[in-house]
């Protein structure tokens, strides 16, 4: 899979020189199993066309650009670790559009030209909710019009589990509230984060949520294998501690994967070390 930063001079030259895709739209926070069932419409139907996959996702969020700074977004990942996912589910583009304020003053006729029409889409795939142009303006139902009848346009309705609307801010809250036995039912698997090892912490890299503090049973993944244990998030931000890991168990300044099994205790001030 290709990675590109849609900045303007890549995005001029791509357009000089567009390749056919199919395009799914989205922010794509978790790729969640709503996210992955708008991809994997899109793949079939680049696949039926016999054209190229292409996902486009932003960043920063557009809530963080939009209040200027003041409303934060916590993240489920970083775009790296949505970028190993997508190419897993075949996708062969992936654009990274930087949401900065002059992105977010276009019109929603003018997204559609110059960020699907003029990069090569001949098919559009989002969510029920997709929304795109300034002031969230742009919908599915208004997009083949907005491209002038030059758009083939699929939106694909929500995915639910056990009646709620699986979403990005869904699983968010899930993890703020310690439940994350839960978080599978929505992500297609256990939610996981990762960091450096320092003795017998764990310092997490940028861009993942930790649960509310409290005891967590987890999987720690590392190049010795995999070591089940229990982790205590505490009010210290970015650290996870490893209370039952002994410093031979995992190598220092490795960089490791933690799996969120599920919460044994949430918020008792004892374990708040």
């Amino acid at each position: 899979m290709k990675a590109i930063e849609l900045e303007p001079r890549k995005l001029r030259e791509l357009q000089r020189q567009p390749e056919p895709c199919v395009v799914a739209l989205g922010f794509f926070d978790g790729v969640h199993l709503g996210h992955r069932q708008v991809i994997s419409e899109a793949r079939k139907i680049a696949r039926e066309k016999g054209v190229l996959l292409a996902v486009m996702t932003f960043f920063p969020h557009p809530k963080t650009v939009l209040s200027k700074g003041k409303q934060e977004v916590d993240y489920l990942m970083p775009v790296t670790e949505k970028q190993r996912i997508f190419e897993e589910l075949g996708v062969d583009l992936c654009y990274i559009v930087p949401f900065d304020p002059a992105f977010a003053t276009l019109t929603p006729e003018r997204f559609v030209k110059k960020y699907l029409l003029d990069l090569g889409a001949v098919h559009a795939v989002a969510g029920f909710d997709y929304a795109y142009g300034c002031r969230g303006e742009g919908h599915m139902d208004r997009m083949k019009m907005d491209s002038g009848g030059l758009l083939e346009v699929t939106k694909v309705e929500k995915v639910v589990c056990h009646g709620e609307k699986i979403s990005s801010t869904l699983i968010r809250e899930k993890i703020r509230t310690g439940a994350v036995e839960e978080i599978s039912a929505c992500l297609g698997e256990a939610y996981r984060v990762e960091g450096r090892v320092v003795g017998t912490v764990i310092l997490m890299k940028s861009y993942y949520m930790l649960p509310s503090p409290g005891r967590y049973e987890v999987t720690i993944h590392s190049k010795k294998g995999e070591l089940l244990t229990e982790a205590i998030v505490t009010k210290e931000s970015g650290q996870i501690f490893l209370p039952d890991v002994e410093k031979s168990d995992l190598m220092p300044r490795e960089y490791v994967s933690v799996e969120w099994q599920r919460c044994l205790f949430r918020e008792r001030e004892e374990l708040l070390v």
